[in-house]
């Protein structure tokens, strides 16, 4: 059950992400054409006002389509028709003066021109495969050629709907600490003892529930009690407890456990809560702390100091999954912590991440005219190595984490 919060947690992140990137689209006029919970291929889908909504197949985060994220070009439309002109070689005469009016940039004219492309595809006798090809490039111009594509959009629209989707995820993740601080957070450690671990020394002389005011005769509080017994070297501790009202000496040797002295008991905390506007306040001190130490992780990543650090989506899920049974504030605060992670992530300025989209649209800003096609491909495979290598690192601690290596 735990697995499946997890899961459904790491896919709530990725889902509000699309909603960011969604719902500021549409505020700035650069209407999405689909808006999936979940990804394609679709089980179900029906249209409102022009835009295709969905449930995908695959159960992981959601999906949205903006219009005309590139600059159209003739060659890529030829590349999608290949296989329908293999077949029907006579509608290369209905394509050529489309792909002429798109590297000419006559986008009223191609778009006219789409009309009669698209009624030749609909009278010819083409295969499936091939038929979807097609089809997918008659859409994917008609939204390039479109006045709300993206990539006609003025430089700030273009930002704001792409920042939108970290931006969310950050925002997200201040909430929800805020949320964690309001319910209570660990403030110190009580003297009360939580559990008793079976088989150890600690099961012979004290139970849950006890209160430990002393140790070889001396009053300690909660925060000391661990070091004095650690510090004990395995020669014989005595506390002193209180029970039902009264208090009671108890002798015992701790033990070599997990490389340290310890008798076996794990003690209770005591939890702080916050006002709103407290909880607010250090919950964004927090995640500034967090961004700091994430961005020096991933400084230390480039030299290979902090490789072991990385985590896929198999650890994400481990961990949380994991945090999910020391309760559900303490999951709360992991999932924000994943929120912020993806948030940062994103902002990388790296295709096809949001922020190798952002810093291509300030560059063309400054350029003053779209960058050609092939430069985002190429740019985008040198991002999709570095990512998918990030993934391969994760992949392999998680791996090794599990196995115990």
């Amino acid at each position: 059950m735990n697995i499946l919060v997890a899961i459904g947690g790491l896919a709530f992140l990725i889902l509000i992400h699309e909603a960011g990137h969604f719902f500021t689209a549409l505020a700035v006029n650069m209407r999405p054409r689909r808006f999936y919970i979940f990804f394609p291929p679709a089980i179900v889908k029906w249209q409102r006002k022009g835009i295709e909504y969905g449930i995908g197949a695959i159960p992981l985060g959601g999906y949205v389509k903006i219009p005309g994220m590139h600059k159209p070009a003739g060659a890529d439309l030829e590349g999608q028709f290949g296989p329908a002109i293999d077949e029907a070689p006579w509608l290369a005469a209905h394509l050529e003066p489309v792909t002429t009016a798109l590297d000419e940039e006559r986008l009223q004219d191609a778009r006219t021109r789409l009309d009669d492309l698209r009624a030749a595809v609909e009278r010819s006798d083409l295969s499936d495969p091939a038929r979807k090809s097609a089809e997918r490039g008659l859409t994917d111009t008609d939204d390039a050629v479109a006045d709300d594509a993206y990539w006609r959009a003025p430089v700030w629209k273009r930002v704001t709907v792409i920042a939108a989707g970290p931006l969310t995820n950050l925002v997200f993740a201040i909430v929800l600490l805020a949320v964690v601080f309001m319910l209570g957070v660990p403030s110190k450690v009580d003297r009360t003892i939580a559990t008793v671990d079976p088989g150890t020394p600690a099961a012979e002389i004290v139970r849950a529930g006890d209160s430990i005011v002393a140790i070889n005769g001396q009053p300690v509080e909660g925060d000391q009690i661990s070091e004095k017994i650690r510090g004990s070297n395995g020669d014989q501790v005595s506390l002193t407890v209180e029970r039902g009202g009264k208090e009671v000496t108890v002798q015992a040797r701790p033990r070599l456990i997990e490389g340290a002295y310890r008798l076996g008991f794990t003690l209770g905390v005591i939890y702080e809560s916050y006002g709103p506007w407290d909880a607010l306040k250090l919950a964004g001190e927090r995640t500034w702390e967090a961004t700091s130490a994430i961005g020096t992780s991933l400084g230390r990543i480039v030299t290979g100091e902090g490789r072991k650090e990385v985590a896929s989506p198999v650890g994400i899920v481990q961990a949380s999954s994991e945090t999910l049974e020391a309760g559900f504030r303490e999951y709360l605060g992991i999932l924000a912590l994943i929120s912020l992670s993806l948030a940062l992530l994103n902002l990388l300025p790296l295709l096809p991440l949001d922020g190798g989209h952002i810093a291509f649209s300030l560059a063309e800003g400054v350029r003053g005219r779209a960058i050609p096609r092939a430069a985002y491909e190429r740019a985008s495979a040198i991002g999709i190595l570095i990512v998918l290598f990030l993934f391969f690192i994760g992949l392999t601690n998680d791996v090794n984490r599990i196995r115990g290596g």
